[in-house]
């Protein structure tokens, strides 16, 4: 409840009667349901979730405490629920509704719409205990996931019939699916930051980026490993090394009170002093939950201070076109003392033979 007590503390303070969800994301977040269509509305003294036939009884499964309106269009829903409640002005997420959804809306609904944006998602940035031991058994399996695999890596298997085999391991482990798509790429591909498996055959000299995460309850996990096949040569210690410094260094200054971009400083001065700032290219990490980017960033720009409970990813690399690149990544709790790494995998470089 405390999550729609908030929810209509912002309702006041906008002077709006409803807030009407349209993202599937925060509608799972504020309602628990997990089907693919439906709007919540939320009053100050309703609270109400509308969807269709379909998923009657999965609402009344998932979603205690919340009225069920089974609507045949919306439009006729809205327009009842606006009548009975004398209801003039609806916040709806400005981010998620199109155009033509809200022309709609206008047209035939007697009310103010004015968008707003940010009120759940401000919401999920801070993970209660559930969500933070989702999170952590989704990371628990990717990690044993990777354990189970790295035996399986060789010269002369490929990109995608690696990355299958990962995404089968975490899913025979308990995970729902996966966080995206795995990142499996080897060789001069590894300097491609968010390259898709391919036929490309691992040969040796190859650093290969293992990119990857699963679900469960509804939430993600988020992991980054680099291995090189063969004897490394000076280039690859280089880099390596170079990134694991930049990670470890700014992982270790994750705590409540810093803001995402002196995170990010951290491990981008390491790595421009160096002379190999211009091979990283991205920001230093992201939240995950519900959804596996979400906010805050750790991001030269992000000035969100962090506060425990928030989880974060810490993910530096260098990335050199025709070599190859590295990229190394934990998931972090933010506590309220410093930090706890939910990811368990070992970082020193993994040497196939």
């Amino acid at each position: 409840m405390e999550r729609i007590t908030r929810i209509r503390e912002r309702l006041r303070a906008e002077g709006a009667d409803v807030f009407l969800v349209s993202s599937a994301v925060n509608r799972r977040y504020l309602t628990g349901f997990t089907g693919s269509a439906g709007l919540v509305w939320i009053s100050g003294v309703k609270q109400a979730l509308l969807t269709d036939f379909r998923y009657v009884e999965q609402v009344k499964a998932e979603c205690p405490g919340w009225e069920l309106v089974q609507i045949e269009t919306y439009i006729e829903s809205l327009k009842t629920l606006i009548e009975e409640s004398g209801v003039k002005k609806i916040a709806f997420e400005k981010d998620y509704v199109t155009v033509k959804q809200l022309e709609e809306w206008q047209e035939k609904l007697p009310v103010q719409f004015v968008g707003v944006s940010g009120w759940t998602e401000e919401l999920r940035m801070i993970k209660d205990q559930a969500e933070i031991e989702s999170i952590r058994q989704a990371a628990k399996i990717a990690d044993e996931a990777f354990a189970e695999l790295l035996p399986k890596l060789r010269s002369g298997v490929t990109e995608r019939d690696i990355a299958l085999e990962l995404e089968f391991l975490m899913r025979k482990k308990g995970a729902s699916g996966m966080s995206f798509d795995p990142i499996v790429a080897s060789g001069p591909r590894s300097a491609l930051p968010h390259a898709r498996p391919t036929d490309r055959i691992f040969s040796v000299g190859d650093f290969v980026v293992f990119d990857f995460g699963c679900v469960v309850n509804g939430y993600c996990s988020d992991m980054t490993r680099t291995v090189v096949i063969g004897e490394p040569e000076e280039q690859h210690l280089l880099i390596y090394d170079l990134v694991l410094k930049a990670q470890t260094t700014s992982l270790a200054a994750v705590g409540p009170g810093k803001t995402g971009a002196e995170i990010d400083a951290v491990a981008r001065d390491i790595i421009s002093e160096t002379g190999y700032g211009e091979y990283f290219g991205h920001g230093l990490g992201h939240s995950l939950g519900l959804e596996v980017h979400e906010s805050p960033r750790l991001s030269k720009t992000d000035q969100t201070v962090l506060q425990p409970g928030m989880i974060v990813t810490v993910e530096p690399g260098v990335y050199l076109p025709g070599f190859g690149g590295v990229r190394i990544e934990d998931l972090v709790l933010v506590t309220a003392d410093g930090h706890e790494v939910l990811s368990s995998t070992f970082k020193e470089l993994y040497v196939v033979g």
